[in-house]
């Protein structure tokens, strides 16, 4: 083979790799998450946002559906918890929002299928399957989020503890931890850290914060300061070893979300499979499947297909989900 064809061929290969990885180096260093922390903290110290900083008063969310929050969720006997949940979500949306748009969605898919020739079961299906898309999307934004709370809470209480030992007080730890931990868990600490420098007790400010972020870690660590606080004791240790425990329970549980992905996947298959094969026939042959709507006794069948189902679901999930 000749010699300056290899020697090209190498020297073209080490440009695409320069290339590539200068590229990288591009985007990383406005896109990747040190960077944007990087540049957080410069916004800070520059003092761009310091009339927020300084700001006591906590501004309220505005929206057109505010006061189902303020004046009908607290009579419902359990809209404190509707509340919390939704606030949980940290999605932008109030309660009265995600209320009103299920209500909207949850009419207009009752009002369809009679305009289409459907009997009322299709009105009261299609209105069930629209109104929960609403907290179906809220319920998935706040089960991502609580993932990212229990995989940066490690870290932060080895930080607290790393902080502690090298002579830094308590507040200043809780401090550290909200400027240099990602959110969501570096906003929670900073919510923290601004609640005890504007006069609450800490007590009352790390019990505020979990019932922000109702994570169970989180409330050994709140339990653990509060007891530390009372009966004394070394606490950087103490958050070492919840961390090391946290740690140990986070590993355990991906082992348990990976032999039990299979079963999961079979779940949402044949959860699919009868809707799926149902919309193809009647695609194909319609006639086929009108004597399901048309006959009464198909109507029937029809609803003890569904009831079963909603049971065969409930008895998976609850074979599959196994809590750690």
């Amino acid at each position: 083979m000749d010699t300056s064809y290899v020697m090209f061929a190498l020297l073209l290969f080490v440009a695409v790799v320069l290339a590539l990885e200068g590229l990288h180096t591009m985007w990383a260093s406005k896109n990747s998450a040190e960077a944007k922390r990087i540049a957080a903290r410069l916004q800070t110290l520059g003092g761009a946002d310091a009339k927020t900083r300084l700001s006591i008063e906590r501004e309220r969310r505005s929206g057109r559906w505010v006061w189902l929050d303020d004046n009908v969720l607290p009579l419902l006997p359990r809209g404190e918890r509707l509340l919390r949940y939704v606030e949980t979500a940290h999605t932008g949306a109030s309660a009265g929002e995600v209320l009103a748009l299920s209500a909207g969605l949850a009419l207009l898919g009752f009002l369809v299928p009679p305009l289409l020739g459907r009997p009322l079961v299709f009105s009261v299906l299609l209105a069930l399957l629209l109104g929960v898309i609403p907290w179906w999307r809220l319920a998935r934004r706040r089960d991502r989020r609580i993932r990212l709370f229990e995989k940066q809470i490690p870290e932060a209480l080895e930080l607290m503890g790393r902080a502690m030992r090298a002579g830094h007080s308590f507040p200043t730890a809780v401090q550290m931890v909200g400027e240099e931990i990602a959110d969501p868990l570096g906003h929670e600490f900073r919510a923290l850290a601004d609640s005890t420098n504007y006069g609450v007790s800490q007590q009352d400010a790390l019990l505020q914060l979990a019932e922000r972020v109702p994570v169970a870690d989180l409330g050994y660590f709140v339990v653990a300061v509060l007891i530390q606080r009372e009966s004394g004791g070394n606490l950087a240790e103490l958050l070492d070893n919840i961390s090391s425990i946290v740690r140990a329970r986070l590993k355990l549980l991906g082992e348990v979300r990976t032999l039990s992905a299979e079963g999961r996947l079979s779940a949402q298959i044949l959860i699919a499979l009868p809707f799926v094969t149902a919309g193809f026939i009647n695609i194909l042959t319609p006639k086929f499947m009108q004597i399901l709507w048309t006959d009464p006794a198909g109507l029937r069948l029809v609803g003890a297909a569904l009831v079963i189902m909603a049971l065969g679901v409930i008895w998976m999930r609850s074979i599959i989900r196994i809590r750690v």
